[in-house]
């Protein structure tokens, strides 16, 4: 289905370790080629719930937007921890530039924040996150997944079926 599709999964300490675990399952199974991107140069990363822990394949610094179809973005703790690492924040910032598809979950939408892409845009997220994503110029629903052009994004774990749904469905 997905088959000659590249996705980067962007990795951060702590991040929410189903948000990056299932969807990584999800574009694998649908025969995408996943890189796992880190923020730096550590190597292995655990999620906050400290059931998943993955190994980058990259960092942010060395990758080109171009090498990718779509981002996704996974929640926790991460996305904040993300965000002050300005090859991340670029990276996002790039890849919306050039209308590659980039799908965010819980406070995975913190990034998008920092990567000026939210403004003017329909978007979800972590109910905490709302009032950063409305003071940053979007329009804030609480809704399991929600597609304004590029950008995918979703509020939380038991949202994941239909996230990795609405990924595959973009990218088709």
């Amino acid at each position: 289905m997905l088959e000659g599709k590249r996705i980067a999964i962007l990795v951060e300490e702590d991040f929410e370790d189903a948000e990056l675990t299932e969807p990584l399952r999800a574009m694998k199974e649908a025969g995408a080629r996943v890189t796992i991107v880190g923020s730096g140069p550590k190597k292995t990363y655990r999620g906050k719930r400290k059931t998943a822990e993955v190994t980058a394949d990259t960092t942010a610094d060395t990758v080109d937007v171009g090498q990718f179809d779509a981002i996704i973005i996974p929640g926790g703790y991460a996305p904040d921890k993300m965000r002050m690492h300005q090859s991340m924040v670029d990276l996002v910032r790039r890849a919306n530039g050039e209308g590659k598809l980039i799908a965010a979950v819980c406070h995975g939408p913190q990034l998008l924040i920092s990567a000026d892409a939210v403004k003017g845009r329909r978007v979800t997220s972590w109910p905490s996150v709302a009032v950063d994503l409305k003071n940053a110029g979007a329009t804030w629903v609480d809704e399991p997944v929600v597609r304004d052009g590029n950008i995918v994004t979703s509020r939380k774990p038991a949202d994941l079926p239909m996230f990795n749904k609405a990924i595959i469905e973009a990218l088709l």
